[in-house]
């Protein structure tokens, strides 16, 4: 189980600001993002797999992905997919990467009567741990209620404890 809490607050009604510190180098956790095979491992809340990742980890770049719930205990969730797609835009490695998220199909044609994101990572350096500042910004205070309802929080929170226990593996 993860020790480190995640800290989030929401800037003009639209923007969430999600941080928390993970004990690895910066280096290792901005690796975490940009490589398939260590993102099948962490990405999605408990229960959910990562059937399909594709990155092209460059600006302009897509990243697509489906998440795939395999926990029969998940109820009407169970085998459900839910693909995503991200268009990256700045790279600074290891300090920063920007992409805009948005809910797909299997195809990588963009959902557009679901809100899109416009995310921000930042990775400070820490004595050897790294702060993870995730800038999400909604095009409305409505666009970011609506992911809220769908219960991104506890999505995020157990993405992020699940990539502290992927950490925690492999250094």
């Amino acid at each position: 189980m993860a020790n480190q809490t995640m800290v989030s607050r929401v800037e003009n009604e639209r923007v969430l600001v999600l941080e928390r510190v993970f004990n690895a180098p910066r280096e290792l956790v901005f690796k975490m993002f940009k490589d398939p095979e260590h993102l099948k491992r962490w990405w999605g809340p408990r229960g959910w797999e990562l059937p399909v990742c594709n990155i092209d980890f460059r600006p302009g770049g897509v990243w697509h992905y489906c998440m795939k719930c395999v926990d029969k205990n998940q109820g009407d969730f169970y085998g459900m997919e839910s693909w995503g797609k991200g268009i990256y835009g700045e790279i600074a490695e290891p300090e920063m990467f920007q992409y805009k998220d948005y809910f797909s199909d299997a195809e990588g044609g963009v959902n557009e009567t679901l809100p899109a994101t416009e995310i921000t990572l930042e990775f400070i350096e820490m004595d050897g741990k790294t702060k993870l500042v995730n800038r999400a910004q909604y095009v409305s205070a409505e666009a970011l209620k609506t992911v809220m309802d769908m219960g991104m929080m506890q999505g995020i929170t157990e993405t992020w404890d699940r990539l502290e226990e992927h950490l925690n593996s492999v250094k």
